[in-house]
């Protein structure tokens, strides 16, 4: 039987690693918190039509992947921890200038400024966020940790889809667009503080190095693994262009959690296909629910179902993408996997605006038949294709 399970060291959970995790939540919530809340600002406060909302809600995973090719010589050419914090300022200045704008009221602004700002924030999450998963959270901890390090450190991004989100539904409502605003900029003042809490010492950097890299960026041998999860993520981006209730995100949460647990205890040895394929199942379930019946337990069900299906199936993509990388390549598979979850995501999210204009049956449709789509694919071939290409 094909198992595969994550040890836990307690020695791992260690104060820098612990810097290290908050500051991935801090980075990952700062964009996140934009996603219900922006929409409604470009289309109210901006008036831009539907499909000038989902072109700009969708530049932004074009950003992502503008700069990655970058990434390695960045962490090689300066130190590693700085490459991040710049990134990461970058990401407070675009923040920044979107504050300015909301506050010129009397003034619309065009597409143009709007889609190079969201474009430019997305690069520089990218970067940002490359560094610190492939980097800087495996530098703080011993190497036969990395695979647990990177395991754990991404349940805490992975919970910023529902705290994200959440926290911006309840500022927007309680204080506006603008306090969204600054809570994004305060989330990112936050990671670039507990990151330079974090000592790394100086590494020499390789004789030749290139400027222009995959390493530390993308993992094309992987097309099959990328797809896949791409797929799985463009159905939650779908949905997140359609929900804007706190219950949603606040039982998403609750899935993430009951998910954490189910794969420590539940599936601890059971086959490598089961968390993907019940994961999958129960999003499909979860969809289904919300397209033909209106019970209260669904608002409640439902949202805990795609939380608890997206939670397992994110972390064991995961593993799926370090345990095929090749030696010195496990920093390649943690971007190439957080490249593939972003891109999914923004692609569902522009399309729910854009193309489905928000209705809420069409998208439910699109995103039932997807979900089919991706489980027929990672059952048939995906699975197959990864036990007889993995290589730990």
């Amino acid at each position: 039987m094909n198992t595969q399970n994550t040890p836990v060291h307690i020695r791992l959970w260690h104060r820098d690693f612990w810097l290290m995790a908050m500051a991935n939540l801090m980075l990952t919530v700062a964009v996140y918190v934009l996603i219900p809340v922006m929409p409604k600002w470009l289309l109210q406060t901006e008036n831009l039509t539907l499909q000038e909302t989902g072109m700009i809600m969708g530049a932004f995973g074009i950003g992502i992947i503008l700069f990655g090719c970058f990434t390695s010589y960045l962490v090689q050419r300066f130190r590693r921890n700085m490459a991040c914090i710049w990134a990461i300022m970058l990401m407070a200045a675009m923040l920044g200038w979107l504050y300015y704008l909301d506050l010129q009221k009397s003034q619309f602004f065009d597409l143009r400024i709007l889609l190079l700002q969201r474009l430019a924030l997305g690069a520089a999450f990218g970067v940002a966020q490359m560094i610190l998963s492939s980097t800087l959270i495996i530098d703080t901890c011993e190497s036969f940790q990395r695979t647990e390090a990177n395991h754990s450190a991404s349940w805490f991004s992975r919970f910023a889809l529902s705290i994200g989100p959440l926290a911006g539904i309840i500022v927007d409502r309680m204080a506006g667009f603008d306090m969204v605003l600054l809570v994004s900029i305060g989330c990112t003042l936050v990671a670039i503080f507990f990151i330079l809490l974090v000592h790394f010492p100086f590494r020499t950097p390789e004789e030749t190095f290139k400027v222009v890299s995959l390493d530390r960026f993308f993992m094309p041998r992987g097309w099959p693994l990328i797809l896949n999860l791409m797929v799985v993520t463009f159905v939650m981006g779908l949905l997140l262009s359609t929900i804007m209730s706190e219950l949603f995100y606040g039982m998403v949460m609750v899935g993430f959690f009951v998910a954490l647990l189910a794969q420590r205890f539940v599936f601890r040895d059971a086959e490598l296909e089961s968390e993907v394929i019940t994961g999958l199942v129960l999003i499909g379930i979860a969809v289904l629910m919300m397209l033909t019946r209106h019970q209260a337990v669904v608002s409640f069900a439902a949202p805990m179902f795609i939380g608890f299906g997206l939670g397992i199936i994110g972390s064991r993509f995961l593993l799926f993408f370090i345990k095929l990388s090749r030696h010195c390549q496990r920093g390649t598979a943690q971007s190439t996997f957080f490249l593939a979850w972003e891109f999914g995501l923004a692609l569902g999210i522009a399309l729910g605006y854009g193309l489905l204009e928000q209705q809420i049956g069409p998208i439910l449709q699109m995103s039932l038949c997807t979900t089919v789509a991706a489980l027929l694919f990672y059952h048939f071939f995906t699975h197959n294709w990864y036990i007889r290409h993995k290589n730990r």
